[in-house]
C-alpha cells in the first residue's frame, strides 16, 4: 500500500494526488484534509464517493483518506498560510510513520512550501529545508542522499538544500564516495548493470589544473577513489568532468548516470529533458520514498490543470523500489 503526503493545500498536491491515485489502480492512502482532498476529487473529475475513510472497509478502486492536521479555511486553499504549513508538516510525518511502522510499503511525497513549513511554528518546523533533510532526521538516517529517476536521466547529489556558498566546504571524499555509491544501488533497482556513472567537477571545466579551484584534486577524486574501491568491477566510474559533458553524454544514453555536486548543477538539465517524468528518490532511509520533481504550482492550482503524470510516476517507481527492497 502506498501512502502519499498530498502537499500543501493551496498547491497543486491535492489535486495530482487525487489523480493519480485514481489511476494507480492499487490501493493508497492519501494524507491530508478531507474537505480538501474532496474538493480535489470535483477538480479532477474523480467521484466523490470513491474517497472513503482509512479505517473503512473499502472496495477495490476507493481511495482511502487519512484526515490529519489543522482544520483547514478556505484561505488556506487560496494562499500558502502559517495553518498550511502546520498541515503540510502533519501529512508528512503521519504518513512517514504509517509507512514506517509497516502500515504502508512505500511513502510517495507531494509537493510542500519549505516556507510555510519553516515559519508555521510547528515542532520542528523551524529547521525544515526539504523533504530530503526532514525525513532524514524521523528516520535517523545518518546520510540521505537526493537522486532523481527519469527514462532519460538518473542522477545523484553530494549536497542538498545549501546556500551556494556552504557548498566547496560540504563537498569532502565521504559525501562523493555516499553519493556514488548510492546512485549505484538506485541504478541497480531499476535493473541497470555495470552502470558506467560519471563524477561532475565543482568548477568549471574540472578545476583547469587547478586554476579554477583545488576541490577537484582534494575531494572529489578521493571520493571517486573511495567508491571506486567500495563497488570494484559493479560500476564503471570516470570523472571528475564537467557538468556540462556528463549531463550531455548521459542524455545521449553514452552513461547510465551522473554525481552533481549540487542542487542547481543536476536540476537544471533534469528539467531541462526530464521534467514531469523524473522521480526524486531519497535513498538511505529505512523506507522507501519517492516524490513528485515539480513544485507546488501555486499559478495553477485549482482550476484543473496539473498534470498528474509525474504523481503517477512516482507512485508507480515506488512501488518498484519496495519491491526491491
Amino acid at each position: 500500500m502506498i501512502v502519499v503526503s498530498t502537499g500543501c493545500p493551496a498547491g497543486v498536491g491535492p489535486e495530482v494526488s487525487v489523480a493519480a491515485a485514481a489511476r494507480l489502480g492499487r490501493p493508497c492512502v492519501l494524507v491530508g484534509d478531507h474537505p480538501t482532498l474532496v474538493l480535489a476529487a470535483q477538480s479532477v473529475g474523480v467521484a466523490e464517493t470513491r474517497l472513503v475513510p482509512f479505517t473503512a472497509r473499502g472496495k477495490k478502486g476507493d481511495l482511502h483518506v487519512l484526515h490529519v492536521g489543522p482544520a483547514l479555511r478556505a484561505a488556506d486553499r487560496a494562499r500558502a498560510t502559517t495553518r498550511a504549513g502546520r498541515a503540510q508538516l502533519a501529512y508528512v510525518e503521519v504518513a512517514y510513520g504509517l509507512v514506517r511502522s509497516g502500515v504502508g510499503t512505500a511513502l510517495v511525497t507531494g509537493p510542500v512550501s519549505k516556507e510555510a513549513v519553516a515559519r508555521s511554528g510547528a515542532p520542528g518546523a523551524r529547521r525544515f529545508t526539504g523533504h530530503t533533510e526532514h525525513l532524514a532526521r524521523l528516520d535517523d538516517a545518518e546520510h540521505p542522499v537526493m537522486c532523481f529517476a527519469s527514462p532519460q536521466l538518473v542522477t545523484s547529489l553530494v549536497t542538498t538544500h545549501l546556500p551556494l556558498s556552504r557548498v566547496p566546504r560540504a563537498i569532502t571524499r565521504a559525501s562523493v564516495s555516499r553519493a556514488i555509491v548510492a546512485l549505484f544501488r538506485l541504478l541497480a533497482a531499476l535493473s541497470r548493470r555495470e552502470p558506467r556513472i560519471a563524477v561532475c567537477s565543482l568548477n568549471p571545466h574540472a578545476g583547469e589544473g587547478e586554476l579554477l579551484g583545488t576541490e577537484e584534486r582534494t575531494a572529489i577524486v578521493p571520493g571517486i577513489r573511495a567508491a571506486s574501491r567500495a563497488l570494484g568491477s559493479q560500476a564503471r566510474l570516470v570523472g571528475p568532468i564537467g557538468a556540462e559533458t556528463a549531463y550531455r553524454k548521459a542524455a545521449r544514453g553514452e552513461l547510465d548516470g551522473v554525481v552533481a555536486m549540487y542542487h542547481d548543477q543536476a536540476t537544471i538539465p533534469l528539467k531541462l529533458v526530464a521534467f514531469g517524468s523524473a522521480v526524486n528518490v531519497t535513498m538511505g532511509l529505512a523506507i522507501t520514498r519517492t516524490s513528485v520533481d515539480h513544485g507546488t504550482g501555486y499559478d495553477i492550482a485549482w482550476q484543473g490543470k496539473a498534470d498528474p503524470a509525474g504523481m503517477l510516476a512516482a507512485m508507480q517507481l515506488a512501488m518498484k523500489l519496495s519491491r526491491r527492497r
